[in-house]
């Protein structure tokens, strides 16, 4: 029997009243949810009786299960996800950018540190957040390569899994993210994984502000994942015509207004 088809989400920073973002531009802070709207999603998938996992869990596609996957490695993640998600007894992946650990806003080594030993998984999330794509042969081994390894010397653990800052990739990266020995490659195109998928090239869904949860817990089901992927399309298109910096700049001019 075929096994169903899984939906990897993908959550950034989290707000908290007082607390300032690291970002303040509207291309990010549009992929940031309040405290209590992240909550809401994680009650509305336990209400959905699905179980929230990790990345490593999820590639086994055991079913009735969604991971939760958080990218940049935001301080929010050990102050508001990760209790969030140990009381309703979800796993989820970290994907930390080395270079933003120790920085203000992003998680600190401690924290880090932390958060790895409550049993959440870390994965990496590049050196310096630079767009792959654009890079030179070197520079791009060293943002796959490095970061793997710094990270593995902070937590003391095997990092196996890799998501390409901006959900931006090509070739060179999933050939050195083999060569490197992670086992899975995480993207933004917004499609579910099955056994079928090329984990090399797993699907997320980058959630946004405003998702209500009675939308999300449709969207969970596989109700309204069409929509999704419609706007990635587009917003493909749109890069590729544009470049990454110029798409950026567009995007976030649009959003300010």
């Amino acid at each position: 029997m075929t096994r169903p088809a899984t939906i990897f989400l993908l959550y950034h920073e989290l707000a908290l009243p007082g607390r300032e973002l690291c970002q303040a531009v509207a291309g990010y802070v549009r992929y940031v949810l309040d405290a209590p709207e992240f909550e809401a999603h994680m009650l509305a998938i336990r209400q959905a009786s699905l179980a929230g996992v990790s990345v490593s869990h999820a590639v086994e596609f055991p079913g009735r299960s969604i991971a939760i996957t958080f990218d940049d490695g935001c301080e929010t993640d050990w102050l508001v996800a990760a209790p969030t998600l140990k009381r309703l007894g979800f796993g989820a992946t970290f994907y930390v950018t080395f270079a933003h650990v120790g920085q203000k806003g992003y998680l600190s080594v401690s924290q880090l540190r932390e958060l790895s030993s409550a049993g959440f998984e870390i994965g990496s999330h590049s050196l310096t957040h630079s767009y792959l794509p654009d890079l030179e042969d070197g520079r791009l081994r060293s943002e796959i390569f490095d970061s793997k390894l710094r990270l593995e010397q902070t937590i003391g653990k095997t990092v196996e899994h890799f998501s390409c800052p901006g959900g931006r990739y090509d070739i060179r990266v999933v050939q050195l993210a083999r060569e490197a020995g992670y086992r899975t490659v995480a993207t933004s195109v917004p499609r579910t994984n099955s056994a079928r998928s090329d984990c090399f090239l797993l699907g997320r869904v980058a959630m946004t502000r405003g998702f209500k949860p009675d939308t999300f817990e449709r969207f969970c089901r596989g109700e309204i994942g069409w929509r999704f992927a419609l706007n990635a399309r587009l917003r493909d298109r749109a890069k590729r015509l544009l470049g990454n910096a110029a798409y950026d700049r567009v995007r976030d001019m649009i959003l300010g207004q």
